[in-house]
């Protein structure tokens, strides 16, 4: 059996989602589930998706939502007691300069936008759902690969806005000190957060179930270094459908 937990794993607090996952395994084994002893850390994520031995990752709603789900069932989502949010859900930070003068989106029609990935629900899709509700086009999109790239981009006037996951652009506070350059320009609607999941084969009531209990037992310390809230079950019909 493989698991991953690669959506929010920053290096800063990689040791802290390593203690996760003990966390986790140990429910899990004490569950009867075969649950490994490390992480994986893959770098073709939608290869190791794929495996018939996922006992647990996460991944993003829109590659969900285009392919993964021939492959894998939605166990639930992590709640990161997001303002403005229902319990698991998450939405998108728009993020400019904190010295552009523009004070609204609808100001930004034509800008160069950074976009960490076309498949990316929270970089992407978010954003020209913001911008069609705006009523505007926006220009070039810079692909930059991670939240951190497009954070970069924006701060150093390679982009001028980007949209970035709400938990990323909290940790990325944390952390990164380009951020002091950048302001919060807007938050897009909100949809259903991150989707933990499970090989199209594995008991996902029961690890569903597992969940719950295991993440009320979270402790505090990692609660707040991974901002993480608790634990919300759902299932793969609340993915398939675009939340617009």
């Amino acid at each position: 059996m493989i698991a991953s937990l690669p959506m929010y794993d920053w290096p800063h607090c990689r040791a802290q989602n390593d203690a996760l996952w003990a966390h986790l395994a140990t429910a899990l084994r004490q569950a009867g589930f075969d649950a490994p002893k490390r992480l994986s850390r893959p770098r073709d994520l939608h290869s190791h998706w794929k495996r018939p031995g996922l006992l647990l990752s996460q991944t993003c709603a829109m590659p969900f939502r285009l392919r993964l789900w021939r492959h894998v069932q939605v166990i639930g989502a992590l709640d990161h007691g997001l303002a403005g949010c229902a319990p698991g859900q998450y939405r998108s930070a728009l993020v400019v300069r904190k010295n552009d003068p523009r004070d609204s989106f609808s100001g930004f029609h034509g800008a160069r936008a950074a976009v960490n990935a076309r498949n990316s629900q929270s970089g992407y899709a978010a954003l020209l759902r913001a911008a069609e509700l705006a009523r505007i086009k926006l220009g070039a999109f810079q692909l930059t690969g991670a939240h951190a790239a497009s954070i970069r981009a924006v701060a150093t006037g390679d982009a001028e806005i980007a949209a970035i996951d709400a938990v990323s652009w909290r940790m990325a506070q944390d952390v990164m000190g380009e951020c002091r350059n950048l302001r919060l320009l807007a938050m897009t609607e909100p949809t259903p957060a991150l989707p933990l999941i499970c090989a199209k084969g594995a008991d996902r009531d029961a690890l569903a179930a597992v969940m719950v209990a295991a993440f009320s037992a979270l402790p505090d310390a990692l609660k707040e270094r991974l901002k993480i809230a608790g634990f919300v079950a759902r299932n793969s019909e609340d993915y398939t459908i675009s939340p617009w």
